[in-house]
């Protein structure tokens, strides 16, 4: 989900492949007009400028951006993705601009949202609630959210799809894909066809609002007895696949914890990192979209309410135990070990040069240094964070040994960095070495929970 949105009459989400692909083809008209401008402009002033660079000029990237957001569904959703996966690779110019993505997207008008649910309750449905929001509380990539109340007293948040995106997902993300190798940003070597596919299958599950429901229960299930966190109940009765009802939680934005006492952040946020390591190592099961707004605060009890589970994987244990190998060996400061357990994760293997494996575990050592140097960890150093992107930075530039790692590991990657920059927007203080001692050695129950199939 995404946060509150402003009053606004909205934009309709173009639904049709052909008047999405007709915005897709006049966002590429205007980029290529925009780079013939660019590049006479850069010609006559004596310049011999590279493809790429005229194409990611700023106009162009708000082009691009501003189409992206309103079509929503996956090619916006890509969209987010590549600012969040990218946004420390990018120039900071256009790393803002992508960053535009992240906000609210524009909300459907009412005529569009009345038919939406004309065909997923059948006309008259309005009738079944004392009272129902036509303006959304939040507006994300793949669909919006409303507040209702129903005549027998539930209060409830009703996530509703944009209509077309489902059928819209497998060519928006062809469409993203061929931005991005014009762009320049994916070297030509790199096979990401295996990564698409991933993408695709992933956004699939994500539009099915039935699945995020199962997703939603399980959580719930294997978070009732932790007072920490709330997951809110699904009424079965009003969801299906392009409607997901569940309770409205009176809550804050995560980040507005940035006014709390220390004491109170710190709480929370290890909180999380603990959620973070039993998803992995405990449930097998994640939710991997740690988005700012997927997390909200309850200012009366305490609770972290978790939302959107639209992005839940399953791990298996073949990848969870290799992440278990790599977390004693680092805990124990075996530099052996923890090439062994990269190999076995697929992210470290012969085909790289010794120099870019060195500069692999080097990187784990800068990570670990910290962790291991002191019983608090301080998320709020920027220094390190520093440290890490530029180190980073310097591994990116050498683009012709790029490869992708497995996709397990880059999605666990995504709940890991979200995981550590919320922390460090609370600027809290975690002892993460204590939290993740809990879970290694291989612990009995670690296996006891069966994934979601």
């Amino acid at each position: 989900m995404a946060p509150r949105v402003p009053p606004s009459a909205g934009s309709p989400v173009p639904g049709g492949r052909l008047s999405r692909l007709a915005r897709l083809g006049g966002m590429a008209a205007g980029v290529a007009g925009g780079m013939l401008a660019e590049g006479a402009g850069r010609l006559a002033r004596g310049e011999r400028p590279r493809l790429e660079d005229l194409l990611m000029t700023p106009t162009n990237v708000l082009r691009v951006t501003g189409q992206l957001a309103n079509l929503r569904g996956a090619a916006m959703k890509m969209g987010q993705l590549i600012s969040m996966e990218a946004g420390d690779i990018l120039p900071p110019e256009l790393a803002a601009i992508m960053a535009r993505l992240r906000a609210d997207a524009e909300p459907m008008p009412r005529a569009q949202v009345q038919s939406v649910l004309d065909r997923a309750w059948g006309p008259g449905w309005l009738e079944r609630f004392e009272r129902f929001s036509f303006h959304p509380i939040a507006a994300a990539s793949i669909g919006q959210v409303h507040r209702a109340r129903t005549h027998d007293g539930r209060d409830l948040a009703i996530k509703i799809q944009y209509p077309g995106v489902r059928r819209a997902i497998d060519s928006d993300v062809d469409n993203v894909a061929t931005l991005l190798r014009l762009s320049g940003l994916v070297p030509r070597h790199l096979d990401v066809g295996p990564l698409l596919r991933e993408a695709k299958r992933q956004l699939h599950e994500e539009a099915d609002y039935e699945r995020e429901a199962d997703c939603l229960e399980r959580f719930a299930a294997l978070l009732a007895e932790d007072p920490d966190f709330r997951v809110p109940a699904v009424h079965r009765d009003l969801t299906g696949r392009d409607v997901l009802a569940m309770d409205y939680c009176d809550s804050v934005p995560i980040e507005t914890l940035e006014r709390m006492p220390q004491d109170e952040r710190d709480r929370v946020a290890a909180r999380l990192v603990d959620l973070a390591l039993r998803e992995l190592f405990v449930f097998r099961l994640m939710q991997t979209d740690p988005n700012l707004a997927n997390y909200r605060y309850e200012p009366q009890t305490g609770r972290i309410v978790l939302l959107d589970f639209g992005a839940t994987r399953a791990f298996s244990a073949g990848f969870v135990e290799p992440c278990r190998a790599l977390a004693v060996a680092g805990l124990a400061d075996d530099r052996a070990g923890v090439a062994a357990a990269l190999t076995r994760m697929g992210l470290v293997d012969e085909r790289l040069p010794q120099r870019h494996r060195d500069r692999i575990l080097a990187m784990f050592d800068l990570a670990k240094a910290p962790l291991l140097g002191s019983d608090l960890f301080d998320f709020g150093d920027a220094a390190i964070l520093r440290r890490l992107r530029e180190a980073g930075l310097e591994f990116a530039d050498e683009r012709e040994f790029w490869r992708l790692p497995p996709t397990d590991a880059l999605f666990l990657q995504r709940k890991v960095g979200g995981t550590y920059l919320l922390a460090a927007r609370l600027k809290a203080r975690v002892d993460v070495k204590a939290l993740a001692a809990r879970y290694v050695p291989p612990r009995v129950d670690a296996g006891d929970e069966a994934p979601l199939a």
